[in-house]
């Protein structure tokens, strides 16, 4: 999908959409063929950019519904987004959030969150999960994991237990201990849409990559609709 026509979603100067798209052509370049949609490849060519790691081709994954489950969601408006991490809203754009109305959230500092972690013997992540759950914030969410396995498998519990429904779970946490683990479980979740990268890779950089290719693609498809 040909990006080159937004506006919200681009670098700010001339100078820096010239060296995005040039590192864009050359990513293309240099994977060549690869087995993912017109649909897919922009956020995984966010994710190599991001990174300069070309493994995420192959090891990134999408529910066959990923896609236009995040578009649907941001076209929409309104739609919270929930990350793990303060990292992952630190590194969205605003700009870009106000356009389409979407507001971050996360809760791993909070006071009641930590108090509730060390009462009940569990980390910061899984209570910051279940608070967002508490407060409505997951159904019809964009969901973004990058640093904690243990909020990863949380939100799965909740999918299956609970019955929340975020409209998409970006899962992508790094590490060492359940990373992985959490990512291929996530795998075999079909209530909800996800997009993952397998193995121990991840990171919250990544998490903010996929989401600002994903309002690319919502942008384009908004001016090409205008």
């Amino acid at each position: 999908m040909n990006t080159l026509c937004n506006t919200v979603t681009e670098q700010l100067t001339v100078a820096g959409q010239r060296i995005e798209h040039d590192s864009f052509s050359i990513i293309d370049a240099e994977v060549g063929a690869h087995p993912y949609t017109d649909a897919q490849w922009p956020i995984v060519r966010r994710m190599i950019h991001a990174t300069a790691d070309f493994e995420f081709n192959g090891l990134a994954e999408f529910h066959p519904r990923a896609v236009e489950a995040g578009l649907a969601a941001v076209l929409g408006g309104g739609a919270p987004i929930v990350a793990d991490v303060e990292m992952i809203n630190v590194g969205l754009s605003a700009p870009r959030l106000r356009h389409f109305g979407l507001t971050p959230h996360q809760f791993i500092s909070d006071p009641d969150v930590i108090e509730s972690a060390k009462a009940e013997g569990t980390t910061r992540a899984v209570q910051a999960m279940r608070k967002a759950q508490r407060l409505g914030l997951l159904d019809g969410a964009l969901v973004g994991i990058g640093n904690a396995p243990t909020a990863l498998l949380e939100v799965i519990r909740l999918v299956r237990d609970e019955g929340a429904r975020p409209a998409l779970i970006v899962g992508m946490p790094v590490g060492f201990v359940s990373a992985a683990e959490s990512k291929d479980l996530l795998a075999s979740v079909q209530e909800v849409p996800w997009i993952i990268c397998r193995g121990r890779k991840g990171g919250s950089t990544l998490v903010v990559a996929a989401l600002h290719a994903l309002l690319s693609l919502a942008e384009s498809r908004q001016r090409r609709a205008g």
